[in-house]
């Protein structure tokens, strides 16, 4: 490529013109992870000649191979954990831990399509399809090395109270804490939304620690208990996805918390999707087609003319924000944004980097790394659906393998080693049983 790389690190404005890109583009790629930058003394941008590599390296990969560079990760393990998944959804999560190793005891899912989705790819699973309320998980207790969930954000009746699990009862969260209590695997597994962080001003992430911290069973045992916030980008998967974890080690494994590390490289969309098979998916209606059309690669509605972005976006056009997913073109060299439920919805809209539409179904599954012979049952949306709200496979892979590593007691320079969370307060619980669970199943969910 031509670029002399002799300096360990470089200004912003000398890797933009290494790069051939505007500062504000290097800022905005920083910003949304696509290249890391540090600060020094003065406080400025500076980047290390290796990524500047990197990031060039994968500007050119459309111009150095026509091979499909799309991978799922899969591990050989002669020895197989088990695992419970719960709001197992399309098997995202499923299929990606069982990719790192894990053998699928039971999987819990409410939605027919999602759980139809999971028999025709693994008919051996036994899913659970209904309300995981109504699932008994005592005939598992001390037999499952993992318990697994992305549970939903939802609101507490009692958040902050100190009423240990009576803060949770009537949210999925509650299901995932009794089925950890009930079952007192060696490892669990919680994830949900960045934005758990900050829901109702914090006390919803610390009512749910405080939840899982007061989990003990008969013989004393209980839970050592972190979080963090994990980006899909640095984990195999070709989209700006951030989700936060929680992870607990039962206090008889010798074994710290761990997460997985970062790679030091990223996914572009064209070694996702330039290859990809063909498959069925949504259309823009003319009117729409003719607005994205004037779109460029990795644009959005500030690169239309003024007055086709004011009837484009109506009343959304005086409003405040960014509004950065309307009228948005992906680009080939960079990661795709956060997939939704949705390609062709307005206010998240996600047009292919080329060609003027939505992204296909596989598409979509690509960028959420499942493998190519995954299949999704249910209609175009319900597909969409289902993919759009999965943990993208190759990241539960690598969390499988973190997870693995804790259960075998090893660590190394593959994962981050977290301190548990301080003991919020100690809280009166009582021990969560299914007769307890059932009492309350009809109670009412927030999402």
């Amino acid at each position: 490529m031509g670029y002399n790389y002799r300096m360990a690190h470089l200004t912003i404005s000398e890797a933009s013109a290494q790069l051939g890109i505007s500062i504000d583009t290097l800022r905005r790629w920083d910003k949304s992870g696509i290249i890391r930058a540090e600060r020094n003394a003065a406080g400025h941008r500076i980047f290390d000649t290796e990524e500047i590599q990197r990031v060039e390296q994968k500007r050119h990969c459309r111009e150095v191979s026509d091979v499909d560079q799309y991978k799922v990760l899969r591990a050989s393990e002669n020895k197989l954990y088990s695992s419970i998944d719960l709001f197992a959804g399309g098997g995202g999560t499923a299929s990606g831990l069982e990719n790192a190793g894990f053998s699928h005891q039971l999987l819990s899912e409410i939605d027919p399509s999602a759980a139809q989705t999971l028999r025709t790819n693994r008919p051996e699973w036994n899913v659970v399809e209904g309300d995981v309320a109504k699932v008994d998980f005592t005939p598992f207790y001390n037999e499952i090395d993992l318990v697994e969930g992305g549970f939903p954000c939802q609101a507490f009746s009692y958040a902050g109270k100190s009423r240990g699990f009576e803060d949770t009862r009537g949210t999925l969260f509650f299901e995932f804490a009794r089925a950890v209590q009930e079952v007192m695997p060696k490892v669990f597994v919680g994830e949900n939304v960045k934005g758990l962080l900050r829901h109702d001003n914090g006390r919803t992430l610390q009512t749910m620690l405080k939840t899982l911290q007061s989990i003990r069973d008969e013989k004393g045992r209980h839970y050592k208990v972190a979080y963090r916030i994990v980006r899909a980008q640095y984990h195999d998967v070709a989209q700006k996805r951030e989700r936060l974890l929680l992870i607990g080690v039962r206090s008889d494994i010798d074994s710290p918390i761990l997460f997985p590390k970062e790679r030091d490289y990223i996914i572009s969309l064209w070694e996702a999707i330039g290859q990809c098979p063909e498959s069925p998916g949504q259309s823009y209606p003319e009117k729409k087609r003719k607005v994205l059309e004037m779109v460029p690669p990795g644009g959005y509605w500030r690169d239309l003319p003024e007055d086709i972005q004011k009837e484009y976006l109506g009343g959304s056009y005086h409003l405040g924000g960014g509004k950065t997913g309307m009228a948005r073109r992906l680009s080939w060299d960079e990661p795709s944004l956060t997939l939704t439920c949705s390609p062709a919805q307005k206010q998240t809209e996600r047009c292919h980097p080329s060609e003027t539409r939505p992204l296909t179904v596989r598409e979509y599954a690509r960028i959420q790394s499942f493998p190519d012979e995954w299949q999704f049952a249910g209609s175009i949306s319900q597909q969409y659906k289902q993919i759009g709200n999965a943990v993208p496979s190759n990241m539960a892979f690598h969390i499988g393998r973190a997870v693995r590593a804790m259960i075998e007691g090893r660590t190394n320079d593959e994962y981050i080693e977290l301190e548990e969370v301080e003991p919020i307060a100690p809280v009166d619980s009582e021990l969560i049983n299914h007769e307890v669970a059932e009492q309350y199943s009809s109670a009412p969910t927030l999402f």
